[in-house]
């Protein structure tokens, strides 16, 4: 058994101010790497420019990551860095931009290279240093090597060869009380894939289910919060809702996802669903396939006491989606000629079994 995990992560208010000196360390010249709202309606933006404003390290923003970032996009952002020589980036926001980053940051280090270098695993590929700053509560990229893009030529999405772990997380619970409602619900929908698939995953060790189990508590914590979230909601449930995404981070950066991301990826690109309300689509149906005692130990620990109820919380709070019969089908073609993404189910799995569970919320 291996654990591996070596990004420092830094919890607590105001911590981009306080570990300025950190951030400053990691090179010479930075890109922030991000959407082009949300960080700077939330502050994030503006709290990482004053941190290297006052270590007088220079820095330049790349605000044009969209959601479920491109190959594309990718490239644009390297193109910008190397004509401007940034040697490290800035993740800010969900897990769009701190997946760019890993990705701007590989393609940044290797200028003569192409984006075939990004799937390919090329052992001298090397990348710049990498911080995030996550300001929702569901990827948990902030302490992942993952970087997942669009292939808008395969139409799906994929996780780049590479483990490009961030160097420091600074996650700062402050920044999620801009987010959205509908935000919050999705991401913390996708955190909580992350800690069931990681449990119930072929790869799972004493490890990483010591990351998912303690997730799904603190991720409980936070539940009855989700259907309610309103201006009182406390500091508390935020820094709860940001840690348990992070604990999940720790645990999928152990096992990597399963079946219910690897469905998920067609409904976003097809469909256009967001990618928590999409992993959470499947999530009962996976369960439902899972061994009993296990399915029964993570829905109790995340505070459930069936699928039904978990269900019901997903049609709450994210909103079962309507999937039509031919999209229902390209997407289990599609994840059942992917033998990678099949691996981490800890059960045999064929078309039929994909079925079942893509089908689970149309009963």
């Amino acid at each position: 058994m291996t654990f591996y995990m070596p990004t420092r992560v830094f919890e607590e208010k105001n911590c981009v101010a306080a570990h300025a000196a950190e951030l400053a360390a990691l090179g010479t010249k930075a890109m922030l790497v991000t959407g082009r709202r949300s960080a700077k309606d939330n502050g994030s933006e503006a709290d990482v420019a004053a941190a290297l404003d006052a270590q007088n390290v220079p820095y330049l923003v790349f605000d044009e990551i969209e959601e479920n970032p491109s190959i594309e996009t990718v490239m644009k952002a390297r193109d910008v860095a190397v004509r401007e020589g940034a040697d490290f980036f800035i993740g800010i926001g969900g897990g769009s931009p701190m997946d760019a980053a890993k990705a701007i940051s590989l393609m940044a280090k290797n200028p003569d290279k192409d984006e075939t270098i990004l799937f390919q695993n090329d052992p001298d590929a090397a990348w710049y240093p990498v911080a995030a700053v996550p300001t929702t509560c569901g990827t948990g990229s902030e302490v992942t090597g993952v970087a997942v893009l669009t292939i808008h030529e395969k139409k799906t999405k994929s996780s780049i060869a590479y483990r490009i772990f961030p160097e420091l997380a600074l996650a700062d619970p402050k920044y999620l009380k801009h987010a959205p409602v509908k935000v919050l619900h999705n991401t913390a929908m996708d955190a909580l894939c992350h800690l069931c698939e990681s449990y119930v995953n072929a790869s799972a060790t004493d490890y990483s289910r010591m990351c998912a189990v303690k997730g799904l508590e603190v991720w409980s914590r936070s539940k009855a919060f989700l259907t309610q979230l309103t201006a009182e909601t406390t500091a508390e449930t935020y820094a709860e809702l940001l840690r348990a995404s992070t604990f999940a981070g720790m645990a999928i950066a152990q096992t990597g996802t399963s079946l219910p991301h690897g469905l998920s990826y067609g409904l976003t690109y097809f469909l256009g669903v967001p990618h928590g309300q999409a992993c959470g689509q499947f999530l009962a149906g996976y369960l439902a396939e899972a061994d009993p005692e296990d399915t029964a130990f993570v829905l109790k620990t995340a505070g459930f006491d069936s699928l039904e109820e978990l269900n019901g919380f997903f049609a709450a709070s994210c909103g079962a989606v309507d999937v039509p019969e031919d999209t229902l089908e390209a997407i289990v073609a599609q994840l059942a000629a992917n033998p990678a993404k099949l691996k981490n189910a800890p059960f045999a799995v064929d078309e039929n079994v994909l079925r079942r569970i893509a089908c689970y919320n149309h009963h």
